[in-house]
């Protein structure tokens, strides 16, 4: 940070973190939403449940790795090099061992619990899934990695931290636009190559950085550290009670929309070229006819709500900010409901541009939320339980169930039932919602105000765009 008045870091150093910043998310954005084109012209529709689950099952499991081992014995840019090069190169042999995959018909006298729990668990013994799920395991624990080196490297977090972090949106955003640009789009397994050749680019690009020592050094954390067991004590506070079990419950149907989305998307047409027209011919506009492109504006318009969220949250407070969140999901499945049955574009696509609402106002307002009901002691440990309920559990049973949904919900021609599939979580959203304005009350709303920082500060906690 050479170079630089006091308490401002060097442009060089900004510059640096924020490629990184960008490189790692572009990775993440040119696969997870668009590889469902690819895994149904492979022949593996039937793997997507799992495809979709390896996510969460390592964010359950990436706080062993950080609190046991990554931030204790490793500097943060070495853990990070090993960890984004490995992963590339699963993430480029997945394809390769890619096969057509199809579940054995469930038996007649199939329970709920074989049909949601049971059916669709051989999945994971596909070599695709598996090496996702190696992947996955080696790229969850590089975000919070991410957030803490720049932490470490910038000399004003509060003001400098937003100006890095928001180029991993805009990452996320390029990277659903080149899918778009390869040959065959988001069907094609170059998506793979792309995206694990970027993340071996970052492991090297990531042994340049500045020098950040483990931050956890000498210390012994226990398993509930780690985990975040010590934060329960909150649970005694029945407002944030209330809000951790809406969370986790409400994460359930969230699931859906990154496991299907993309799908629905395609098979309403909703593309960019089909809603205005007369682009598909362009020279260099044949990107605008991908699904996982339309996909994208949902995360550019997260940026413009991501810029609002402290006015709104100045004139809301928590409870009616978490509130018009939820209120969103309920409103996106509603949209795709409707728009289902009688293909109408415009409703689908506002659906995704709902994306801002729903999880700005949601995800980042509940890191906030906990980050002032804890005190600093337990402060991380409540965020990491935030994360491990939600971005975890909740989004791993949500895809499970999800997935088993769909299946219900399709045909023997193979063709499904949209508008059911986004009826039953929009009402169970509806559900939770209704429940939450009930009985949360806080104190805390009354307060209202909220500052720029404090947005930063629950935006560098999050796990998904």
């Amino acid at each position: 940070m050479t170079n630089a008045p006091p308490g401002k870091t060097s442009p060089n150093v900004i510059f640096r973190l924020s490629v990184m910043m960008f490189i790692q998310f572009f990775v993440w954005g040119s696969w997870y939403v668009s590889m469902t084109g690819f895994i149904n012209t492979s022949g593996m529709s039937d793997v997507t449940g799992a495809a979709y689950m390896v996510g969460p099952i390592a964010a359950i499991l990436s706080p062993f790795f950080l609190g046991l081992v990554a931030d204790r014995y490793f500097s943060s840019e070495q853990v990070l090099g090993v960890l984004h090069v490995v992963g590339g190169l699963l993430l480029i042999a997945a394809p390769y061992v890619a096969t057509p995959f199809s579940l054995q018909p469930e038996p007649p006298d199939a329970g709920l619990f074989h049909t949601v729990v049971l059916h669709d668990l051989p999945a994971f013994g596909q070599p695709f899934i598996l090496l996702l799920l190696l992947h996955m395991l080696c790229y969850m624990p590089t975000i919070a990695l991410t957030v803490s080196l720049s932490f470490h490297n910038l000399a004003n977090q509060e003001r400098e931290f937003p100006g890095v972090r928001v180029l991993g949106t805009i990452g996320w955003i390029v990277g659903n636009i080149a899918v778009g640009l390869l040959p065959g789009q988001d069907e094609s397994a170059s998506q793979f190559f792309l995206a694990g050749g970027s993340g071996i680019l970052l492991g090297l690009y990531c042994f340049t950085l500045p020098h950040t020592p483990p931050p956890a050094a000498g210390t012994r954390p226990t398993i509930g550290q780690v985990l975040g067991l010590d934060s329960l004590a909150l649970f005694k506070i029945p407002a944030y009670a209330v809000f951790m079990i809406c969370s986790f419950l409400i994460c359930i149907p969230l699931a859906g929309y990154y496991q299907q989305a993309r799908n629905f998307v395609a098979s309403t047409d909703t593309v960019v070229t089909s809603m205005v027209g007369g682009l598909a011919h362009l020279q260099g506009a044949s990107f605008m006819s991908s699904p996982t492109f339309t996909m994208s504006f949902g995360q550019m318009s997260e940026i413009f709500f991501m810029l609002i969220m402290p006015f709104c949250f100045a004139r809301l407070g928590v409870k009616w900010m978490l509130a018009v969140g939820m209120g969103a999901w309920v409103a996106r499945y509603g949209l795709f409901a409707l728009g289902a049955d009688d293909n109408l574009r415009a409703l689908v696509f506002l659906g995704v541009l709902l994306h801002g609402v729903c999880y700005d106002f949601f995800f980042v307002t509940g890191m906030i939320y906990v980050d002032k009901k804890a005190n600093d002691q337990i402060r991380s440990q409540a965020q990491g339980f935030l994360v491990l309920i939600t971005q975890g559990l909740g989004m791993l049973i949500g895809a499970k169930v999800f997935f088993s949904l769909v299946l219900h919900e399709t045909d023997a021609s193979g063709a499904v039932n949209w508008y059911n599939v986004w009826l039953y979580p929009c009402l169970f959203a509806l559900a939770i919602l209704v429940i939450f304005v009930l009985f949360f009350w806080d104190k805390t709303n009354s307060d209202g105000a909220v500052s720029e920082a404090d947005v930063a500060q629950a935006a560098a906690g999050d796990e998904q765009p």
